[in-house]
C-alpha cells in the first residue's frame, strides 16, 4: 500500500485500488473474454505529466503498465495486474481551419471525434464505434469505411506525442524521431511509449450513400463470389464488408454493408450483379451525407465476450474456399450471445495499397480482403460451451489456410496466433523490432505479443 500512496502522491489524476467507486468501469475491457484480469490499480491520468510520472513509478517499483484507450483489444491487452493507465481524460479535439490539421489527445473516443470535426465539416479516416479510441485505431493502421479512397487511418498522421519507457515526452514526426514515427503508422499499439497526442491532416466530408442488402442462406456462395468480383473493378469510393453470420436457433443471414462516396444511383449499378445473382430480402440504398452515413453505418453489440481470427488475403478466395466458408458458419456450436458467429470478408485496396509497404509499419498494402471469422458467447455460458466455440473458431481458421495466407490485422489482435510477430508485421518486423531496441531496450512495455 506504501507505494500506491507513493504514486497518489506524484500525480494529479485519480488513482484507484479494487473496492474504489468507478474501479470496474476504468479498467474493464470491452472483450468480456478478458474480464476476469483484475489489475492492482487504474490510474486516470490528468494529462501527459502523470503518464510520465506514472512510468518513472512503475519502473522503480517494478510493477507492470499498459495504457487502456477504449479498451477495444481483441485480445484483451488493454488490461493487466498490474498498473492500468487509463486515458479517457485525455480526450479533447483542436481543429485548425488555416492548415487543416486536427490535434486529438490520446483518449479521445470516436464518438467525441465526430462531434468535433462535424460543425467544420471535415474528416479523416475514423473508426465506426462510438467508444473506440483513437490511439488503438491509429497505432495499429486503421481501415475504415473511406479507407479505399482516403487511405488508412495512419496514413493520415502528422506528428505524434509519446511518452517513452524512460518517462521523456517527445514529439515523433517525419522530421522528429522518423523512426519512432514510422513504427507507430501501423506498429500496434503499446509497444513503443503512451501515446498523449495525435495530429491528422484532414479533409472534407464526402456526401455519398449507404447500404445493407441481405439475402437468404441458400445463395450465400453465389453472393460472396460476385460481390468478391465486383470489388475487384470497384472505384475506390465503394467499400463493402461482405459477411455471412448466425446466431443460435436462427437461420444465416447473407449482407452486404457499405458506404459508396457516390450518389445511391451509383451505388445500385455497382450492386446491380449481385441482385441479378438472387434477389435480396432487404435492400436499404440510399443517398447520405458523411454524418449521416457515419451514424447508419455505427457498429452495435450485444456485448459478452468474443474470439475473433483473420487472414489478410490478397486475392479472391475460390468457390471451393466460399464453400468450406458457408460449411463453417453451418456447423458453428451455438452459444446464448445473440452476436452468434460468422465470417466477414472487408474489402481493401484502393488508396491503401499505393502506400508502399517500406513507408509506414503497416504491411498489408496488398491486401484485397481482410478474412475475419468470429464468434461469441455470453457470460452465463458454460465451459463446455465456451470450448466448443474456440474449438470450432481453430479449426476454422486452420482450415482457411488452405486458400489464405498466414497474414494477419494487428488491430483485430488474435491472442492464439503462434507465429505473430510475422503474421502481423511481414516485412516490417525486423525494423520494427530495431526501433523498438533504441526506444524501450529495456522491454518496460511488454504484453503477450509486445515487439
Amino acid at each position: 500500500m506504501t507505494g500506491w500512496r507513493m504514486l497518489r502522491g506524484l500525480v494529479d489524476g485519480e488513482l484507484r485500488l479494487p473496492g474504489d467507486p468507478g474501479f470496474p468501469e476504468a479498467c474493464s475491457p470491452a472483450n468480456r473474454r478478458f474480464a476476469g484480469i483484475r489489475p492492482a490499480a487504474v490510474l486516470t491520468v490528468a494529462h501527459a505529466g502523470d503518464v510520465s510520472r506514472a512510468i518513472d513509478w512503475a519502473r522503480a517499483e517494478s510493477v507492470p503498465l499498459v495504457a487502456r484507450g477504449g479498451g477495444h483489444s481483441y485480445a484483451g491487452y488493454s488490461v493487466s495486474s498490474g498498473l492500468v493507465l487509463d486515458l479517457r481524460k485525455l480526450a479533447g479535439i483542436r481543429f485548425d481551419p488555416d492548415n487543416g490539421q486536427a490535434v486529438v489527445a490520446g483518449g479521445t473516443p470516436m464518438k467525441a471525434i465526430y462531434a468535433a470535426l462535424r460543425p467544420y465539416d471535415v474528416t479523416f479516416p475514423l473508426g465506426n464505434s462510438d467508444t473506440v479510441g483513437i490511439g488503438g485505431l491509429t497505432l495499429g493502421g486503421g481501415v475504415t469505411t473511406i479507407s479505399r479512397a482516403h487511405g488508412l487511418t495512419c496514413d493520415a498522421l502528422v506528428s505524434t506525442d509519446v511518452v517513452l519507457a524512460d518517462g521523456t515526452r517527445v514529439t515523433a514526426s517525419a522530421r522528429e524521431h522518423p523512426d519512432l514515427f514510422w513504427a507507430c503508422r501501423g506498429g500496434g499499439g503499446g509497444n513503443f511509449g503512451v501515446n498523449t497526442s495525435f495530429t491528422f491532416q484532414v479533409r472534407p466530408a464526402p456526401a455519398g450513400s449507404t447500404c445493407l442488402v441481405l439475402w437468404s442462406w441458400s445463395h450465400a456462395v453465389e453472393v460472396l463470389a460476385t460481390m468478391q468480383e465486383i470489388m475487384r473493378t470497384a472505384p475506390d469510393g465503394f467499400s463493402a464488408r461482405i459477411g455471412i453470420a448466425r446466431s443460435s436457433g436462427g437461420a444465416g443471414v447473407v449482407s452486404v454493408v457499405g458506404h459508396h462516396l457516390g450518389p445511391a444511383a451509383e451505388l445500385r449499378e455497382l450492386l446491380a450483379p449481385a441482385h441479378a445473382v438472387a434477389r435480396p430480402h432487404r435492400a436499404e440504398i440510399e443517398d447520405r451525407d458523411f454524418w449521416a452515413a457515419a451514424t447508419y453505418l455505427h457498429h452495435s453489440s450485444a456485448g459478452g465476450a468474443f474470439a475473433v481470427r483473420n487472414r489478410c488475403v490478397p486475392h479472391p478466395i475460390d468457390d471451393a474456399g466460399l464453400v468450406a466458408l458457408v460449411r463453417a458458419v453451418e456447423t458453428w456450436p451455438g452459444s446464448g450471445n445473440a452476436d452468434g458467429a460468422g465470417a466477414a470478408l472487408f474489402a481493401w485496396g484502393g488508396a491503401i495499397s499505393r502506400v508502399p509497404v517500406a513507408d509506414t509499419a503497416f504491411p498489408h498494402r496488398d491486401t484485397r480482403f481482410l478474412l475475419s471469422l468470429d464468434t461469441s458467447w455470453a457470460e452465463t455460458d458454460s465451459p463446455e460451451v465456451v470450448r466448443a466455440n474456440l474449438e470450432w473458431l481453430h479449426a476454422r481458421y486452420v482450415e482457411s489456410g488452405r486458400f489464405a495466407p498466414d497474414a494477419s490485422y494487428v488491430n483485430f489482435a488474435d491472442p492464439d496466433l503462434e507465429d505473430w510477430q510475422r503474421a502481423y508485421y511481414g516485412p516490417n518486423a525486423e525494423r520494427l523490432v530495431q526501433v523498438k531496441r533504441r526506444y524501450d531496450p529495456d522491454r518496460f512495455f511488454a504484453f503477450p505479443q509486445a515487439v
